[in-house]
């Protein structure tokens, strides 16, 4: 199984007194996540699902990638959500029935410590920093699992941009 873990696009300022759920991305950052997943795409991923955070940057951004993707299915999983415990995503991924190739949209550092958990076993062990719609791909044997995963690749949205030339 592969999962690929996309961190969201690039979002509004929060205001003092807004709510931070509510951003939205910026008209560049959804240009450049359609860019990213056009790379993506024409670099011959594939993808059965998408899951994302409900928060509305990540939502967007999980859109736009299932638009390109030609329709993929859209998942809300809150356990994605900015400031969730890298466990409590783990554990919510290890109870869905999921298909072979699947893409989960959500936040930093959630993110980065779900991947260090599902490489090493902990959360803290490894420090990546998963830039703004950037992508980390992972590969797992039979299902998701603490310390079960392989790490495949790790690009930058540029990176990821610049695979559609």
């Amino acid at each position: 199984m592969m999962l690929y873990i996309m961190r969201h696009g690039l979002a509004e300022e929060p205001t003092p007194k807004g709510d931070d759920g509510a951003r939205r991305l910026t008209p560049q950052g959804a240009d450049k996540i359609r860019k990213a997943a056009v790379g993506m795409r024409a670099a011959g991923f594939a993808f059965e699902l998408i899951l994302s955070s409900p928060i509305t940057r990540a939502m967007e951004t999980a859109r736009i990638v299932a638009d390109v993707f030609s329709g993929l299915k859209l998942r809300s999983v809150p356990e994605l959500t900015t400031g969730a415990s890298p466990a409590a995503a783990l554990e919510s991924l290890t109870k869905l029935t999921l298909p072979q190739r699947v893409i989960a949209v959500g936040h930093e550092p959630t993110l980065s410590r779900l991947a260090s958990l599902m490489l090493t076993g902990s959360s803290e062990s490894i420090d990546i920093r998963l830039k703004q719609g950037g992508v980390i791909a992972l590969e797992f044997g039979d299902g998701i699992e603490r310390g079960g995963a392989k790490l495949r690749w790790m690009m930058t949205q540029r990176q990821l941009r610049q695979l559609r030339k």
